[in-house]
């Protein structure tokens, strides 16, 4: 699924108060990350992503490398801070992604 820009726009600011519930630090983006990712994209749709300052990572690899595993879309990829958005799985927690569709 590829965002339109009014899509994004849209998901940009329904992220903007959310805090960060991922961290990479310094073992990178392993397996239990992944699982977390996926876990809290399922839970809640757009989550955001946090390179901590001890990580080698680099924010451009992480964002590819998580969209092709998970099937996420990268919203946003600002500084250190990456905007994750996937639709649940779980039908009784599609509540971002209806309003998602009709824009």
């Amino acid at each position: 699924m590829v965002l339109t820009s009014k899509q994004r726009a849209f998901l940009k600011s329904e992220a903007h108060d959310l805090k960060p519930i991922i961290q990479i630090g310094k073992n990178g983006l392993n397996d239990p990350i992944k699982t977390s990712v996926r876990q809290a994209l399922d839970a809640r749709e757009l989550i955001k992503v946090t390179l901590l300052q001890n990580t080698d990572e680099d924010i451009h690899e992480v964002a590819e490398i998580l969209e092709t595993e998970i099937g996420c879309e990268t919203v946003l990829r600002i500084g250190r801070i990456l905007i994750l958005y996937k639709v649940s799985a779980r039908k009784e927690n599609r509540k971002l992604s209806v309003k998602v569709k009709s824009l």
